[in-house]
């Protein structure tokens, strides 16, 4: 009896110590490690599903688009976004549409995952120094301090997520007439790294690292920020309650998509030819005989800069830039709407604008 007297004493200053422990997190604005380590697996699995959902809506506009990148001018195959999707709807069909978006989905999942889950953790940062360095104990986020975190975020989930992405881009593009044929994700990570080595899965990193910054960074602030002007101003009855409705967020979205894909995509431009360079399909220039036309080659960033525009001009920067924006305006809503959606189901209380 005297036992259990004594177990019970124990519960309940075992129950006490882990109340009072909470309590003191709670004061101190922190929280319980296991409460901290479930919202962050929470926050990763939201921006996980946005980056599914998202890109694989626009799964077709994404292969175009790669395909009017690198495509041979003098061979052209493609001419347009109606003529594109036709052309792999007659020669691939229904499969040919979706060609590489298992490997772009186990790409932009981790991807969208680290980069929502970054930009959280870059902001709350950004934030405490921007406190500590004004004085000011109840100063908000400005753009710009949005675009710092948005880049950072940009960056770190890019690095960590790029062999994928380049592996992705040519199993996008490769057909019967490629030069290697990949099976699958793995096949094609392996045989690079065997036949090319490791710095071939970073080939484009450079471009990308600079493209990262004003498009990731671009797309949170004008996001975050267009959301904040519309609380704040409530025009047009657009807001009701200080919570905007899907609808207002995905117009936000698209603006915001609008924003950043415009000013970073000739660097993704390069980028795609640096990773496809030296393939049948890709771009090519015209060799000394007049006729034959050789593979471009790329010593690096600036190189390929200077070769496109001097083979092909300077519009060459936006080779598929017309699908792009039916592609990425939707892609950039939807993750964003879809994030906080899947956060309010999974009952995680901090959202981006929070």
């Amino acid at each position: 009896m005297a036992s259990e007297d004594v177990k019970r004493s124990e519960s309940a200053v075992t129950t006490i110590v882990n109340l009072a422990e909470e309590a003191k997190f709670a004061k101190e604005g922190v929280q319980a490690p296991s409460h901290a380590f479930l919202s962050i697996c929470k926050s990763l699995v939201a921006g996980g599903v946005a980056g599914g959902v998202s890109r694989s809506a626009v799964a077709p506009l994404e292969r175009l688009k790669i395909l009017l990148q690198v495509q041979n001018p003098h061979g052209i195959k493609y001419n347009g976004t109606i003529q594109g999707l036709k052309y792999i709807w007659k020669t691939e069909g229904f499969r040919g549409m979706f060609k590489g978006n298992g490997t772009n989905c186990a790409r932009i999942i981790p991807n969208s995952a680290v980069k929502f889950f970054s930009y959280e953790e870059a902001s709350k940062g950004i934030l405490y120094l921007y406190r500590q360095q004004s004085g000011i104990e109840d100063a908000q986020l400005t753009p710009l301090l949005r675009l710092g975190a948005g880049a950072c975020a940009g960056i770190i989930a890019m690095s960590a997520t790029y062999p994928m992405d380049m592996v992705r881009g040519r199993l996008t593009v490769q057909t019967e007439m490629s030069p290697r044929h990949y099976r699958g994700i793995f096949h094609a990570l392996t045989t690079v790294l065997w036949e090319e080595g490791p710095r071939a899965l970073y080939k484009g990193w450079l471009p990308s690292v600079i493209g990262v910054v004003p498009y990731v960074g671009l797309n949170f602030a004008v996001y975050e920020s267009l959301k904040d002007w519309l609380i704040k101003r409530r025009p047009f009855g657009l807001v009701e309650d200080s919570e905007l409705g899907v609808t207002t967020k995905l117009a936000c979205g698209a603006a915001a998509g609008t924003v950043g894909q415009t000013v970073a995509y000739p660097l993704d431009v390069i980028r795609r030819r640096m990773q496809m360079a030296g393939w049948k399909d890709a771009a090519s220039v015209v060799t000394g005989d007049g006729n034959s036309k050789a593979p471009l080659e790329y010593t690096g960033m600036v190189d390929a800069f200077r070769k496109t525009v001097r083979y092909e001009g300077f519009g060459a920067l936006y080779k598929g830039l017309v699908p792009n924006p039916v592609k990425v305006v939707p892609s950039i809503a939807i993750a964003f709407v879809t994030y906080e959606l899947v956060k309010d189901v999974l009952g995680v209380e901090l959202r981006i604008s929070d």
